[in-house]
């Protein structure tokens, strides 16, 4: 279960200590001009500290049952907002699409496409960490592992047992994909998101509404603070990983890049 193996993961996400730098060189950045006083532009909206975070821009109706990768439906709504995000269209489509099923299929969740944006800028940003890319066909490449989760010094020990059990000695698992599933979790909850017939962990649109199925089995109702938190407590049980993930989404629910 993802609740037992997501404290595995070092520091709730592979590029959260990448996104400290980036943060100090923004505020010098905005120090050197002049303390973004708004000389260059329109004073940005501020980012609620609300939970859960906002909705962000609504999704257009599409066909969720459509042939093919159903999520390129919402390629004029992602385009419209993903520069101003930094969030590449292929993904934010995942989002949408993720978010969409899900309120058909579980209409009490009211999962929002912020939060599943929030949790994959945490883990890879957006599929980007290492130089990967998301293909036309939401394949991301190179896959993206995190560390071996060996039992390492504030590492947990979660061993592949699939793998352990070929090999015929203990053979220790690492995350996958966009949003860092452990193969045992990806195994019960996986799903075929792109129609290409595979779930697959480094698709960014099987792993965007494997983990929107998931949010949503594990928090209830995800537009209620408790079962947000909730979910998001199942899926890396650390508040830190928390407040990051709700600072991120917030920040998208108004427009802003995280």
């Amino acid at each position: 279960m993802m609740d037992e193996v997501r404290l595995t993961k070092i520091g709730g996400g592979l590029l959260r200590g990448a996104g400290l730098i980036t943060s100090l060189v923004l505020v010098l950045l905005i120090a050197a001009c002049g303390g973004g006083s708004g000389t260059f532009g329109p004073s940005l909206p501020p980012i609620p500290d609300t939970i859960p975070p906002g909705p962000g821009t609504p999704l257009p109706p599409i066909d969720v049952n459509g042939p093919g990768r159903t999520a390129v439906q919402l390629e004029a709504w992602a385009q419209q907002q993903a520069s101003a995000l930094g969030i590449p269209v292929l993904a934010l489509e995942a989002y949408g699409y993720a978010a969409a099923v899900l309120a058909q299929s579980r209409p009490g969740c009211g999962i929002a496409w912020t939060t599943l944006a929030g949790i994959a800028r945490v883990e890879t940003q957006h599929g980007s960490h290492g130089g990967s890319r998301i293909g036309p066909d939401g394949k991301v490449d190179p896959p993206i592992r995190g560390p071996l989760l060996d039992g390492s010094p504030g590492v947990a020990k979660v061993l592949d047992n699939e793998a352990t059990a070929k090999a015929g000695h203990e053979v220790y698992a690492r995350a996958m994909g966009p949003f860092q599933f452990i193969q045992e979790t990806w195994q019960r909850w996986g799903v075929d998101a792109n129609g290409d017939g595979v779930a697959d962990p480094d698709n960014i649109d099987d792993a965007a509404l494997t983990a929107a199925r998931y949010l949503c089995a594990s928090g209830g109702d995800l537009t209620s603070a408790e079962g947000w938190q909730k979910a998001l407590w199942a899926y890396n049980q650390s508040n830190s990983y928390m407040l990051d993930v709700r600072k991120r989404a917030a920040a998208y629910s108004v427009g802003r890049r995280s």
